[in-house]
């Protein structure tokens, strides 16, 4: 058993992100519903992690809000005092469709420094590992606006305070969110100490973005890698390129510390894209971070959360990482694991190998 620091706030199942359908305002033909990027998905996760028992085994930690200095790690002071205003009136648009509600501003703050707050645990040795259930996501959200239900972008703030307060030099993050963190990309696009590494749906958003000859300019180049994997792609895949990709660029690149934006909308019946991950697929892939982590860092790893839009789904894939981070079995299975029966989820085919081959090949691995 590990100690596995759990770090969430009630305030983040209160920012509003207002009311659209898949991510797009109501309006004419489109009915009003709650946003896709709503409480609930990441409210059952804390809500299964205690009806579990797992919740009682983790170290609980509080998270205290990000200083607006520390926004300044990254974002400029008018995109953040665009968002200040906004969430001191009726609220509004902060930049494609991200909504900020009365008072997000403060969630906002308490969601970058909850990421921070896992930071500092892990690496003051308080904890061994640690997943931050953060609310709004970050990976998205560029230094001048806001972009996919993003606000501030978590994992780059929480990056930047570990390289300027604590003194990592070498810091690895990886995303295997569905969607590419083009945010995240931005930030470290020419610079040759942090390694990003992104698995994500081909073609989804940010368009254009993530391609597989996107690998970085200047003294970055090479410390960018994208994984555009093709749709349906699922267990047997996304573990290959992990195999493939992540573990020699890791091997490679010794990272101090490690961040993965976990966010778990690759999942089998997530709304907002079409991969095939299942509950053991994201459990592997923690196992395999796991063992880079205890390798090159002495096991430091962090999980900021994501997207993930299935509500039913997200919580049991959640649940998993979990368990893995903390080596605490419970009799929590996957109970819809037979919706899974007669599909090739766990199935590497020559089109998806090829796919990783060539990324593989142009990263000289």
């Amino acid at each position: 058993m590990r100690r596995t620091a759990f770090v969430c706030d009630e305030k983040y199942f209160w920012h509003d992100a207002g009311s659209n359908s898949l991510g797009l305002p109501s309006g004419g033909y489109i009915q009003p519903e709650n946003a896709i990027e709503n409480p609930e998905s990441k409210r059952r996760i804390k809500n299964l992690l205690e009806a579990s028992g797992l919740y009682d085994k983790l170290h609980i930690i509080k998270p205290y809000p990000a200083k607006e200095i520390e926004l300044q790690y990254y974002h400029t002071v008018e995109h953040i005092k665009r968002v200040k205003e906004l969430s001191k009136g009726s609220g509004g648009d902060c930049g494609e469709l991200t909504i900020v509600g009365k008072g997000s501003f403060e969630i906002a703050l308490l969601a970058a420094g909850g990421t921070i707050t896992a930071v500092e645990a892990v690496t003051k040795e308080e904890c061994d590992n640690a997943y931050a259930l953060v609310r709004p996501p970050g990976h998205h959200a560029v230094a001048d606006m806001g972009m996919g239900f993003c606000i501030f972008n978590n994992a780059v703030i929480a990056t930047e305070y570990a390289r300027r307060e604590l003194g990592y030099e070498r810091i690895l993050i990886i995303d295997w969110d569905a969607h590419h963190g083009n945010g995240i990309e931005d930030a470290y696009y020419n610079d040759p100490n942090v390694l990003y590494i992104s698995l994500h749906q081909e073609g989804l958003e940010a368009v254009g973005r993530g391609e597989i000859d996107h690998i970085g300019e200047g003294e970055g180049k090479g410390f960018t890698v994208n994984i555009p994997l093709y749709a349906g792609t699922g267990d047997a895949g996304y573990i290959y390129a992990m195999e493939q990709i992540v573990k020699p660029m890791t091997d490679n690149f010794k990272p101090q510390l490690i961040i993965i934006s976990a966010g778990q909308d690759a999942n089998f019946f997530d709304p907002l894209a079409r991969m095939m991950l299942t509950t053991k697929g994201y459990r592997k892939m923690t196992k395999i971070m796991m063992e880079l982590a205890n390798v090159h860092c002495k096991g430091k790893l962090i999980c900021t959360h994501e997207g993930g839009y299935s509500t039913s789904y997200v919580p049991f894939c959640t649940h998993a990482i979990i368990e893995e981070l903390s080596g605490v079995t419970t009799d929590v299975g996957d109970p819809f694991i037979i919706g899974y029966e007669g599909t090739p989820y766990n199935v590497l085919y020559d089109h998806q190998k090829k796919r990783v081959d060539e990324i593989k090949a142009m990263h000289n691995l």
